[in-house]
C-alpha cells in the first residue's frame, strides 16, 4: 500500500467515524409567513423624534433600520404626502397636489394595498385611518379603496385627534388578535394637528409624539402576542408624509418641511440593502416585496425597495 492510499483509508475512517458520532442534522426551518404593518405617523420631524422619548420605535429601529434623512415630495402637505406613502408614485402621477385632493389618479395607481387584493386576493388585508379623505372622500374615492378587506374611517375632527388614534389602534389591535391580516395601514393624526394647534414643535407636539409611540407599542404587544407569532416574519414600517418648520406649519421646500423619517424593523431586513436615497414613494414598493409581490415596470411605480430584497 502506497502512503498516499494509506492516507486516504485514514481520512475515509475518521469521516465514519465523525459521522457516526454527529447529531443528528435538525430538520429544515420552515419558511415564516410574510406579513407587514404599516404605520403612519402624521407630521413628523425626524431631529425632534430624536429628542424625545420613543422606547417602542426604538426598539424598532434597534431591530432594523432608520433613516432620518429620508425625503417627503413638494408641496409638503399631507394629502400628496399620504398619496405618495401609499402609492408608491410622485404627484406628477397619482395627481394629488394639495388637501384637496383634486386631480386625483388613483383608477392608475392604487394604495398598496388595493394593489395587494388585486394580485393577491387571497391576502388579508387592513386599513383604519381618522383623517377623512384617506378613507371617506366625499366622492367615493378615498386614497385606501374600498376593495380592501377591512377599511374603517374615523373622524379626528369629531372625536379628538388623540381619542380617534386610540380608537384605530384598538381596531388595529382587535383585526391582530382575533384575525389574521397579512398587510395592515395604520395611520395617527395626533402628532400633526397638535403642532398645528399649538403653532409650535414645543412640548405638546412633543408629547403627542410620546402618546404615538406608546400607540404603536399596542400594536407590537399584538403582533408578539398572536399564537402564531413564531410562523410568522413580520415586517413593520413607519414613516410620515412631511415634516414642519418651528411655528408648526408646512407646505414649503425647506429640509425641515421635506425631510422624513423611515423606519424598517424585523428579521428580513437588511441594513446594507438600503440606498444611498430614501424617499416616500419607498414605503409601499418595500412592503410589496416583502410580500413576494415582485414590481411590475408597467406600474410605472417611482419607489424602490428598502432594506428587504
Amino acid at each position: 500500500m502506497t502512503r498516499r492510499t494509506s492516507l486516504s483509508a485514514l481520512v475515509m475512517a475518521l469521516l465514519v467515524l465523525a459521522s457516526a458520532c454527529a447529531p443528528d442534522t435538525p430538520a429544515e426551518t420552515p419558511e415564516r409567513t410574510p406579513k407587514v404593518l404599516v404605520i403612519g405617523i402624521d407630521g413628523i420631524r425626524p431631529d425632534i423624534l430624536r429628542e424625545v422619548e420613543t422606547p417602542n420605535l426604538d426598539a424598532l429601529a434597534a431591530a432594523g433600520v432608520l433613516i432620518e434623512d429620508a425625503r417627503t415630495g413638494f408641496p409638503s402637505v399631507s394629502g400628496p404626502g399620504w398619496s405618495s406613502l401609499l402609492t408608491g408614485v410622485w404627484s406628477d402621477k397619482h395627481g394629488v397636489t394639495d388637501n384637496e385632493f383634486t386631480g386625483k389618479r388613483y383608477h392608475l395607481y392604487p394604495d398598496f394595498l388595493t394593489r395587494i387584493e388585486t394580485l393577491r386576493p387571497e391576502l388579508s388585508t387592513f386599513a383604519v385611518a381618522d383623517w377623512p379623505p384617506l378613507v371617506g372622500a366625499e366622492d367615493g374615492t378615498p386614497t385606501l379603496s374600498d376593495r380592501i378587506d377591512a377599511r374603517h374611517a374615523l373622524d379626528g375632527y369629531e372625536t379628538g385627534w388623540l381619542e380617534a388614534d386610540r380608537r384605530s389602534v384598538e381596531l388595529a389591535v382587535a383585526a391582530l388578535t382575533e384575525g389574521d391580516p397579512d398587510a395592515l395601514f395604520v395611520y395617527l393624526g395626533n402628532p400633526d394637528e397638535t403642532s398645528h394647534e399649538h403653532g409650535s414643535i414645543g412640548e405638546e407636539y412633543r408629547r403627542s409624539i410620546r402618546e404615538a409611540d406608546d400607540q404603536v407599542g399596542l400594536l407590537m404587544d399584538a403582533i408578539r402576542g398572536r399564537t402564531t407569532f413564531e410562523d410568522e416574519d413580520w415586517l413593520v414600517l413607519s414613516s410620515t408624509d412631511h415634516g414642519r418648520r418651528a411655528d408648526g406649519g408646512h407646505g414649503g421646500d425647506t429640509p425641515e418641511e421635506r425631510t422624513i423619517f423611515f423606519l424598517a424593523s424585523g428579521p428580513s431586513v437588511i441594513p446594507d440593502a438600503v440606498p444611498d436615497s430614501v424617499f416616500v414613494v419607498d414605503v409601499a414598493t418595500t412592503a410589496l416585496t416583502h410580500l413576494g409581490i415582485p414590481l411590475d415596470p408597467a406600474w410605472g411605480l417611482d419607489g424602490r425597495p428598502v432594506g428587504v430584497r
